[in-house]
């Protein structure tokens, strides 16, 4: 009995020493998020609230919604709106082809899956505004893509295709193709497929197998890749800027314009705030979806 008393306060002590080696080592996390995550994001929200100065440069203290009520002026709601359609757009196409894009490369063998994930991890060696202008040569006029066409005889003369809406749909799924295939992927990796042999032996269509089967349980790498996909597109406006010009005007842009230009920090700040929580309503969902499914899943199990 002396004994099992003896070691219940030694274990005690063993178990308070781990949990505070296990908050020290913690800490720096805490401390990081804090300062640089909340810390920007709470002087974000309380600068969307105040007065810009009347000399042009600055901030004046003084509590306003003028700026919130600025935002859904005709022209920023059609901002958000090219946005959010641009976002639609992006993620369909780049779901279309990521997820056969990462099907077929989940069931390659080895040495072909490790040639079809290199064609998409090398081009993240290179930085992604020269990718960029790599895109601008291709498309300008008298360009690659021109010189190709009226060699093959589809064309007579150079085509205006550089600063169009299809051109940045272009730019925006090569950027982010690469989140949508490794989502995928990391779902379908760990799938069983012997579920999909049994599906079939079972007496189930290929189709039938695949949505059943395959789909479904590859659904929350799908989700997480319309995430990563349609978030970024509404914000990206350096691709706008590159492949559009000033055609075409996203939420990013105006944030950068009321920045560097109109130096409206508060107006600048408001629109960050009103993107930001249009991404959280987005991944709020996401959640639901994929919760809703697992829970769907449970159920037929």
């Amino acid at each position: 009995m002396k004994q099992n008393l003896t070691k219940k306060p030694k274990k005690r002590g063993l178990e308070r020493k781990k949990q505070r080696n296990a908050t020290l080592l913690t800490l720096p996390m805490y401390v990081f998020a804090l300062v640089f995550v909340l810390g920007p994001l709470v002087y974000m929200v309380i600068l969307s609230f105040m007065t810009r100065s009347d000399r042009g440069i600055g901030v004046v203290a003084e509590f306003t919604l003028d700026n919130y009520k600025n935002i859904f002026l005709s022209v920023y709601i059609g901002t958000f709106t090219e946005s959010l359609k641009l976002g639609f757009i992006t993620t369909a196409a780049v779901t279309l082809i990521g997820y056969p894009y990462a099907y077929f490369m989940a069931r390659a063998g080895e040495k072909r899956r490790g040639g079809l994930m290199a064609l998409q991890m090398i081009p993240f060696w290179v930085n992604s505004l020269t990718r960029l202008y790599g895109w601008v040569i291709i498309f300008r006029a008298n360009g690659l893509l021109d010189k190709l066409l009226m060699l093959l005889g589809i064309t007579t003369e150079p085509l205006k295709l550089l600063y169009s809406y299809p051109v940045v749909v272009v730019g925006m799924i090569y950027v982010l193709l690469p989140y949508m295939i490794f989502s995928v992927y990391g779902s379908l990796e760990k799938l069983d497929w012997s579920f999909v042999e049994s599906a079939r032996d079972l007496g189930a269509s290929p189709t039938r197998a695949f949505w059943d089967v395959t789909f479904r349980l590859s659904l929350p790498g799908l989700l997480t890749g319309v995430v990563l996909t349609f978030i970024p597109s509404m914000g990206l406006f350096f691709i706008a800027d590159i492949l559009g010009g000033n055609k075409i005007v996203l939420v990013g842009n105006v944030i950068q314009e009321q920045l560097m230009k109109a130096h409206n920090q508060p107006f600048a700040a408001a629109l960050s705030v009103m993107l930001m929580l249009v991404t959280s309503l987005f991944i709020w969902l996401y959640k639901r979806a994929a919760r809703t499914d697992s829970l769907e899943v449970e159920g037929d199990e």
